[in-house]
């Protein structure tokens, strides 16, 4: 791990408030990272239960309210869209009200975001999206800057547990998606509503942290750079982290839309489907959890970068050629590239900057850009399997995005900084 760190300078009171070590320390003599580390877990397992808890129901919901394939395919990618909108502003509003607030808020957001989207109304299911996904927006941006503020030394072992918690909890929420639709009496609204519960949960374990920091400085601590910095928009650099970013996303998100409906049209039944894509979340927390320990302690992370895309790219190759037969396999190659490739990602943001206030920056631009990017892959896979009548199409799209990756992800992980 990099050594040498400096700590950020603060605000306009930034004599009377703590360096971002001090701010550690003081942490660890309040017992705080205990409940910091709860929340965080907490905080990030919301941030894909939301998204992935859709994707079993989709054709359900299509048929509710007569959606097309295309019309249908905006139900996922919709939130994604604002994954990317939602990315903008988030830095900005974490060096404003500070990151404990805002992620407060963001989780608050999603709670009544995950409601809005169950009213009957079709309008609603699109709001709720939106509200969905600009709240996920804020969670994704600011844990980075968070974890590069409160955990200088253990940044990479800290995204690769969080990194862990948000794919268990979208494999959760992918899993349990159908059997909850049962559960509570066949309809898809309840079982999509009961994951404001798991919102609610998180935003009351991160109160403390917001009492905690008003307690210990009259306000949250905000990170803010000493002199006006070169602008991450034009480094080189942070465009391939950026662009490795919305491509290993875009790749995801295709599946997290589609994969079930890929089984269901080859023959496979929905609980099966749903079954299978539950076990490529599952196994999306090994590669999420042991590609960010390993990425931090290397000095370059290229050998990472072939094998989460080849992994990933012959995943994708045998749901082409054989998806039933060979659906459990595929879902684990996948598995293991999409979870590797996002906590690779992740990881690359903090590897490759210096210090809190760049990481939350390139944060925030990579968020932004992959996000708006990966939201055209479930909409035009969509678009491009209603035109075709068959998913070999959108595949070898996807193989094209694998092949991109990999030529924007060998020079993002070659060891320098933004």
């Amino acid at each position: 791990m990099r050594t040498g760190y400096r700590p950020p300078v603060l605000d306009a009171e930034a004599d009377a408030r703590p360096s971002a070590r001090g701010t550690a320390g003081r942490r660890a003599s309040l017992g705080h990272p205990v409940l910091l580390l709860v929340g965080i877990v907490l905080a990030s397992l919301n941030m894909r239960a939301a998204l992935a808890s859709v994707s079993p129901l989709v054709g359900e919901i299509a048929a509710a309210f007569g959606l097309s394939s295309t019309a249908s395919s905006l139900v996922t990618s919709v939130p994604v869209l604002f994954l990317g909108v939602g990315a903008l502003v988030a830095p900005w509003l974490g060096r404003h009200f500070g990151a404990e607030r805002v992620l407060l808020a963001a989780l608050v957001l999603l709670g009544a975001g995950i409601l809005v989207r169950v009213l009957p109304s079709v309008y609603a299911l699109y709001g709720g999206g939106v509200l969905v996904g600009t709240a996920i927006a804020l969670l994704n941006v600011l844990m980075p800057g968070l974890i590069k503020r409160d955990f200088p030394d253990r940044a990479a072992s800290m995204t690769s547990l969080y990194t862990g918690a948000m794919i268990a909890g979208a494999t959760v929420a992918a899993a349990a998606s159908v059997p909850l639709e049962q559960a509570l009496g066949g309809g898809w609204e309840g079982s999509l509503g009961f994951w404001s519960l798991l919102a609610a949960l998180a935003a009351l374990a991160w109160l403390p942290q917001v009492l905690i920091a008003r307690g210990r400085t009259g306000d949250e601590v905000r990170i803010v750079p000493a002199a006006p910095a070169r602008s991450v928009w034009r480094s080189a650099l942070a465009w391939q982290v950026t662009l490795f970013m919305g491509l290993q996303s875009l790749w995801s998100y295709v599946l997290i839309a589609w994969m079930p409906t890929i089984f269901t049209d080859h023959g496979m039944s929905r609980s099966t489907a749903g079954v299978v894509f539950a076990f490529n979340n599952l196994i999306q927390v090994a590669g999420a959890f042991a590609v960010p320990l390993l990425a931090g302690r290397m000095r370059s992370q290229r050998r990472l970068v072939v094998l989460v895309t080849t992994l990933v790219a012959a995943g994708y190759a045998g749901l082409m050629v054989a998806p039933v037969q060979g659906a459990w396999l595929w879902s684990a190659l996948l598995g293991i590239g999409q979870g590797g490739a996002v906590g690779l990602a992740l990881t690359l943001i903090v590897l490759r900057t210096g210090d809190a206030v760049t990481a939350s920056r390139l944060s925030g631009m990579a968020q932004t850009v992959g996000y708006l990017l990966a939201a055209a892959g479930p909409l035009a896979a969509g678009a491009v399997h209603q035109a075709t009548g068959s998913w070999t199409v959108p595949i070898v799209l996807v193989l094209c995005v694998c092949a991109a990756a990999l030529g924007v992800g060998l020079p993002a992980a070659r060891d320098a900084k933004v």
